[in-house]
């Protein structure tokens, strides 16, 4: 039996520039992944007297169309305001309903602790999704949760990617293909990039460099047992 995985991320683009080539080699070893998106990227272009609504929209239908690509299990849009999340009480409790509904054996997200990390929703994801794997796992938080259907769950693994320090390196020579492919279906976010494939194969190929790998994704793995 393969792993349940949930990838929890800021924006929509975001596993497939970070963890797509991971993702897809995952899913090839029998892991079932499922994408939580918690904005729809709604500010995500510097097109002036574009329209929000339909931008969302459109970032959500290439992002699903990403995990298609890959073998996604399915995405779920939290549909909060992008650039506006911030780590509140009430967001990890909605983080830590859905670690109790989805019950992953192992979760993705944003390092937090990543250094210079610019922009707030990366930081906050990372740090809510964080807090949640340790709320999730207890019945006395957020107890309502668990006086119905939902019971505490305990997370056993935690893959923080763009690490400040990694820990773990993926080789995704054979599957940095599948990379490129979920990451070409983000056509809002990469139209004034005219060698996608070159960048993602040049990062790739940096990650991969200390480990003597020619293609690779970095990541924090914290297991908790």
């Amino acid at each position: 039996m393969g792993r349940n995985v949930l990838a929890i991320f800021a924006h929509p683009d975001d596993p497939d520039f970070s963890c797509a080539g991971t993702v897809a080699k995952w899913i090839a070893d029998g892991d079932e992944v499922r994408y939580v998106s918690c904005t729809s990227g709604d500010k995500g272009s510097s097109e002036l007297g574009i329209n929000p609504a339909e931008l969302s929209l459109t970032r959500e239908r290439e992002q699903a169309a990403a995990a298609k690509e890959l073998g996604v299990t399915g995405c779920t849009f939290l549909r909060h305001k992008d650039g506006e999340l911030e780590v509140t009480r009430a967001f990890r409790a909605e983080i830590a309903q859905l670690l109790r509904q989805f019950k992953p054996d192992a979760v993705v997200t944003h390092d937090p602790w990543q250094h210079y990390q610019i922009h707030p929703d990366h930081r906050a994801v990372g740090q809510v999704v964080v807090d949640a794997v340790a709320s999730a796992r207890d019945h006395l938080y957020f107890e309502y949760q668990t006086l119905g259907e939902l019971n505490a769950h305990r997370v056993k693994d935690v893959y923080l990617f763009s690490p400040e320090s990694a820990n773990l390196w993926v080789d995704i020579s054979d599957t940095i293909h599948r990379k490129i492919a979920a990451v070409s279906h983000h056509k809002s976010q990469i139209k004034n990039n005219p060698d996608v494939e070159g960048r993602v194969r040049q990062r790739a190929a940096q990650a991969g460099a200390s480990q003597g790998l020619a293609f690779a994704e970095a990541f924090r793995h914290i297991e908790l047992r």
